[in-house]
């Protein structure tokens, strides 16, 4: 068994910690790796999502060798055995301690900004990681979330070896894992992509949540009153509205092939068109980035759709993910479905593979869409199909990020239709770095209101 991504990974881990009806529970990820797997769980069980983060305490000589563990809110954890064992004086622990307290300080910092730690006390918590090796992190994050008042641990994992398993199920009151096979080796060799999950990363996912989640999060940090949190899955609850600047998020659902796919629909008032995103292989419409494009769009007045284009058990199957006529043909439908409940012109923004599929749709003969947007996309993969788009299409794509540049360079040679390819220089395929995710939204904005004006409508017509 092997996860496509800590994403996919996330999505399976969370269908089984919601079987165990948790009560008032709060997700917490150990960054980096694990953070984007404990987003996917928060997602499910709506549950605050915060991180958790430990520092092992080695002995100066052997820095291999823990004494012990802290975290946050002065929490210490001895092993006095290994600490006899090595004769460290009262001076020396401290000194240890002073430092890890210091770069762990830091790093929350960076994660939250000024923001409080989630309010564990009497709470159920949930531990994520990406994986489990040693299980000497996981054994002592359980550990400090006790000592933060936790009245129950549930330590949950893609993947572990059975022994790790055996032993942390002292330290949690239960472990879920996904898989845990005899031979082990590393946790990297279980996921097709086991890419560095970056800080900014973290921060998005864990301020992503933050709005979603809404006052339910924000209502169980430390320090204010306390406030009811469900722990029922999300798709059990009600629909629920946010405002976003003058528009109304929505959630939304459509009936596609037979499917049930959720949206997030947001519409500010007068909206001149609506983007529909197409996410890429193994994310979702709770893509941090393509959020982040979408709030800024919304606030320059544009409406935007983010929905899924397969639900949790296609996305199982890796074939599906890259079907691009399968995925065309929902945004296709979805489309339709769109124009039905709102009369308003639509736009595609499309990333990865999910823009194959957004030029592959607005390729189609009565296709009517406005403009096209393309994040690190492969347009390679729509084939034949390039030539019959219409639509002013942007590419956009990272100066380092050769490979695709190199295919998108390749098929606007193939497009007859108006069409730019923008270089954000120095950005890799995932835009992380500073300014890099910024520089799309504008570009986008730019590309998407030139379009939708009334004197480029006129001029299409």
């Amino acid at each position: 068994m092997r996860f496509a991504d800590r994403t996919t990974a996330g999505i399976q881990l969370a269908e089984e910690v919601a079987r165990l009806h948790l009560d008032d529970p709060v997700v917490l990820g150990l960054p980096r790796g694990g953070i984007p797997v404990a987003y996917q769980v928060a997602r499910v069980l709506d549950a605050p999502l915060d991180v958790i983060a430990v520092r092992k305490l080695g002995v100066p000589s052997r820095p291999e060798l823990g004494f012990g563990a802290i975290g946050e809110g002065g929490v210490r954890i001895l092993n006095d055995d290994v600490v006899r064992a090595a004769r460290l004086g009262p001076r020396e622990r401290a000194a240890v301690e002073q430092a890890q307290r210091t770069a762990l300080d830091g790093r929350l910092r960076a994660y939250r900004a000024e923001r409080p730690p989630t309010k564990l006390t009497g709470r159920t918590v949930v531990i994520v990681d990406d994986g489990i090796a040693t299980g000497s992190t996981a054994s002592a994050a359980c550990q400090v979330a006790r000592a933060r008042g936790a009245a129950r641990v549930v330590l949950a994992v893609p993947v572990a070896p059975p022994g790790a398993v055996a032993e942390l199920s002292g330290e949690a009151d239960e472990v879920v894992c996904l898989y845990s096979p005899d031979y082990f080796g590393s946790v990297g060799q279980w996921y097709t992509d086991f890419s560095q999950t970056s800080d900014a990363e973290v921060v998005e996912l864990l301020n992503d949540r933050l709005a979603t989640s809404g006052g339910a999060t924000r209502s169980a940090m430390e320090g204010t009153e306390a406030g009811g949190v469900g722990g029922g899955p999300a798709a059990a609850r009600p629909a629920v509205e946010s405002a976003v600047g003058s528009a109304v998020e929505r959630e939304v659902e459509m009936t596609i092939d037979d499917r049930r796919l959720p949206g997030n629909l947001t519409l500010p008032d007068g909206a001149p068109g609506v983007v529909v995103f197409a996410h890429g292989s193994g994310s979702s419409r709770h893509s941090p980035r393509n959020r982040s494009v979408a709030a800024r769009l919304n606030r320059a007045g544009l409406g935007t759709l983010l929905f899924d284009l397969l639900t949790p058990e296609e996305e199982r199957d890796r074939a599906n993910v890259f079907d691009i006529p399968l995925l065309a043909r929902r945004l296709t439908l979805v489309t339709a479905w769109l124009g039905a409940e709102h009369a308003l012109p639509v736009c595609y923004f499309g990333a990865s593979t999910g823009a194959a599929a957004a030029l592959l749709s607005a390729a189609e003969p009565h296709a009517d869409i406005k403009a096209v947007v393309c994040r690190g996309g492969r347009p390679d993969l729509a084939a034949d199909a390039l030539a019959d788009v219409r639509a002013p299409t942007l590419l956009i794509v990272g100066g380092a990020d050769t490979q695709v540049l190199d295919l998108n360079r390749r098929a606007a040679e193939r497009m007859h239709c108006e069409h730019r390819l923008d270089v954000v220089p120095g950005a890799t395929h995932l835009f992380e770095e500073p300014g890099a995710l910024e520089a799309v939204a504008d570009l986008a904005r730019e590309w998407l209101t030139e379009h939708l004006s009334p004197s480029a409508q006129r001029a299409r017509h």
